[in-house]
This record gives structure tokens, C-alpha cells and sequence, in this order.
């Protein structure tokens, strides 16, 4: 694959997301100011001293957006790879043990998912402590079952397939199966899907900052900026609509890359029959 074989819209999303991980990695760095450093006036506006104004507490925005994209990405990954990681192991089992483990876990599955994510996430986090890891536990085991469905519907196709049944009658155990013969052959769906669930993680993550059960201040993160700015938009400062448009920024970006990936797995497949 060559450079000019990628298409605009995908060399936009990498462009996207090679910044905000920059951002991630080197925060220290490209900061002005502190996470937390109180440098003028509230609500100051674009431009002057500080190059996207200040927020509710007189702290450059700049500054927080940079921060807050290392506190949102690492929450979003961590959670997605997590969910991940316990959404195929559980999905590959059920797919090829069968059976009452496979109905067993499917039915769970239904289960979870009949429960409206957000309400679930908001009672769950309102009880437990406020700790990070519990967000990420929380944010991975619902997303997990979307994770479950999919896995659960590659591997079903795969596992009756010849060369897996050449491995049951080799007398190959379930977890050589499961990573050596099920798991390279569903990556391509999964990578994709990956892409997507990460973004809706942080979608998520935001969503559940800005209703006060997310990333606790004074620590920032995208959606805990909108919420704590949300009143300077009624006299019309901005503070708010700039991470809510880096949050939109970011999903489009990945979605983007994604588009790219599926179509091109697609025309690849097409291209082998």
C-alpha cells in the first residue's frame, strides 16, 4: 500500500489522532501552564495572553484542553482495551465450547445489555467510590457486551470452518483454538470495531464527567470542561464549546480511519475472490 492510495478523509483522521496522542504523550511540554495553575481572569477571551481564553476559575484553557486529552484518552483506552480483552475471551469460549456455556454466557450478555447503559453507569458509580479504576471497571464490563455480541457472531462463522475442525480432531485444546486459529482470523472486524468502541468510550467518558461522575475535578478532562463552563455560554463565551468541539474532533477523527480500514478489508476480500 502506497501513501496516495490512502484517501483524504483518512489522512485527516491520522492527522487528527497523531496530535491528540502528541498531546498525550508530551502535556508537560506543549502546556503554557499548569494543569491546575490559576493564571488570570474568568472567562478571559480568545486571543491576548492566552490563546483560547480562560476558563470559569481564571485557568488557561489551553492548557486544560492539553491535559485533559492525556486524563481522556488514557480512561477511554484503558477501558476499551479492557473491554476488549474480556468481550473476545468470553465471546471465543462461548463460540467454541458451546453448549450450556455458550447460553449461559449469551443470556447474561442479553441481560446487560437490555439495562440503558447510561442509567446503569450512573447508578453504579453513584454507590461505589469515586476512584479511577472503578470508572475504567465500570466503562470496560458495559461495553464489554456490545464487544461480546460481535465476537461472539465472527467466531460462531469461524469456528465451523475446516481448518478449526482440523485442529478439534488434532486434539487441540480450547485455548489454542481460541488464539491460534479463530482469533488471527477475526481481527480484521474486531480492529475496526475496536476503533468505534474506543470512541464511543470517550463519548461516554465525557458524558458521565459532565453529569459529575466521571474524572473528579480538579483534575481535566473534556467532558468535565464543558460542565464546569457550561453557564459562560448564556453571555456568550466560548470556554465550553471548545472541548465539546475537541470531543467531536476526536470521534470524527477515529471514525474516519475506521471508514478507511473497513472499506479497504472489504475491497481486499472482494479482490481475493
Amino acid at each position: 500500500m502506497r501513501a496516495r492510495d490512502i484517501p483524504l478523509s483518512a489522512w485527516i483522521g491520522m492527522v487528527g489522532i497523531a496530535i491528540v496522542i502528541i498531546a498525550v504523550l508530551f502535556a508537560p511540554l506543549l502546556a503554557p501552564h499548569g494543569e491546575r495553575e490559576i493564571v488570570g481572569d474568568i472567562w478571559q477571551p480568545v486571543g491576548g495572553d492566552f490563546l483560547l481564553g480562560t476558563d470559569n476559575l481564571g485557568r488557561d484553557l489551553l492548557s486544560r484542553l492539553i491535559y485533559g486529552a492525556r486524563t481522556t484518552v488514557s480512561v477511554a483506552l484503558a477501558a476499551t482495551v479492557l473491554s476488549f480483552s474480556l468481550g473476545m475471551i468470553l465471546s471465543f469460549t462461548a463460540a467454541v465450547v458451546r453448549g450450556w456455556t455458550d447460553q449461559g454466557l449469551s443470556r447474561l450478555n442479553d441481560l446487560l445489555m437490555s439495562i440503558p447503559t447510561l442509567i446503569f453507569a450512573l447508578v453504579v458509580l453513584a454507590v461505589l467510590p469515586q476512584k479511577m479504576w472503578i470508572l475504567v471497571l465500570v466503562m470496560a464490563v458495559l461495553d464489554s457486551t456490545r464487544v461480546f455480541r460481535l465476537g461472539r457472531a465472527v467466531a460462531t462463522d469461524i469456528a465451523v470452518m475446516d481448518f478449526v475442525e482440523a485442529a478439534r480432531v488434532r486434539g487441540e485444546g480450547t485455548v489454542w483454538i481460541i488464539f491460534r486459529e479463530i482469533l488471527p482470523n477475526a481481527l480484521s472486524p474486531l480492529l475496526a470495531e475496536f476503533g468505534l468502541r474506543f470512541a464511543f468510550a470517550v463519548l461516554f467518558l465525557s458524558t458521565l464527567s459532565f453529569l459529575g461522575l466521571g474524572i473528579q475535578p480538579p483534575a481535566a478532562d473534556w467532558g468535565g470542561m464543558v460542565k464546569d463552563n457550561k453557564d459562560g455560554i448564556i453571555f456568550g463565551v466560548p470556554a465550553a464549546l471548545i472541548p465539546g468541539g475537541a470531543i467531536a474532533a476526536l470521534a470524527i477523527c477515529v471514525n474516519l480511519v475506521v471508514d478507511w480500514l473497513l472499506n479497504r478489508t472489504t475491497s481486499l476480500k472482494g479482490g481475493r475472490g
